[in-house]
Parts: C-alpha cells; sequence; structure tokens
C-alpha cells in the first residue's frame, strides 16, 4: 500500500534518474559545461519534486497537474541528455541509460496520471471530500 511518495515507484525510478545524471555531470566532458550540466541537474530534480509535491497536495487534480510538470520535466532532461550526446559531453552509455530512464519515467508517470485521473471521479481526495462534507453539514444547520 503506497502511504507516502517515498512508496512510489516512479519517484524512486526519478531519484535514480537524478543520482545518475548528478554522476554524469561531474565524471564525462559534461562538467566542462556548466550551464547545461546545470540545466540537467535541475530538469532531474525537478521530476521527483513534482512527484512529491502533487502526492502531497490534498486533492487528486493537484497531484495530477503536478505529475504532468514532473512529465514535462522528464521530457526537458531527455532533450537536454541529447543535446549532451549531440555535442559529445556524453558517451553513447551514458546517453542509452539517461535516454532510457527518461523515457521509462515519463510511461511510468502518463500511467500513474491515467490512475489518478480514473479515481477522480470517484474518490475526489481528502481537500474536496472535507469540502463536501463541510458544504453538507452547513446545509442540514442552515435554517430553512
Amino acid at each position: 500500500m503506497i502511504q507516502r511518495f517515498e512508496d512510489l515507484e516512479v519517484w524512486r525510478l526519478a531519484r535514480e534518474l537524478t543520482r545518475r545524471v548528478y554522476h554524469a555531470a561531474e565524471t564525462q566532458q559534461l562538467r566542462r559545461d556548466y550551464g547545461l550540466a546545470e540545466q540537467m541537474r535541475r530538469a532531474g530534480v525537478s521530476i521527483g519534486s513534482n512527484i512529491a509535491e502533487g502526492f502531497e497536495y490534498g486533492s487528486r487534480k493537484q497531484n495530477i497537474e503536478a505529475c504532468y510538470k514532473a512529465k514535462a520535466s522528464a521530457g526537458e532532461l531527455r532533450s537536454q541528455v541529447t543535446t549532451a550526446h549531440d555535442v559529445r559531453e556524453i558517451d553513447d552509455e551514458t546517453f542509452d541509460d539517461l535516454c532510457g530512464r527518461c523515457e521509462q519515467c515519463s510511461r511510468m508517470l502518463a500511467a500513474y496520471i491515467r490512475n489518478l485521473e480514473t479515481w477522480l471521479s470517484k474518490f475526489p481526495g481528502v481537500k474536496i471530500a472535507r469540502s463536501r462534507a463541510r458544504s453538507a453539514a452547513e446545509r442540514q444547520t442552515a435554517p430553512g
């Protein structure tokens, strides 16, 4: 059962992807291109951060929005990895590894988003449920 964002497989994958981006930024030719390396680190961190942020929101709708941001960051990182490879700042093995993990993360996020969207109408999330309960209570106590 998933009780914390750390329990999400997609968050764990994003964490590993970010670790590998940092490693590439330290060990490949990429270390000489501070600007691109920094953008890649930020995009990698953004994936996991948005997954965590979305999970901690009180509604599925906000979670979905944050997951779309995470998915966009995965695409951004994949583009940056491709650029780094094109200009020979990362080797073929690193390129294949990072791109593959970006794609896997995007696919997992898409599946997670679909799951959240499916359940959104059935179980709207804590914030909406509390709001509905408050509204119902107010209707019951209102003069009428």
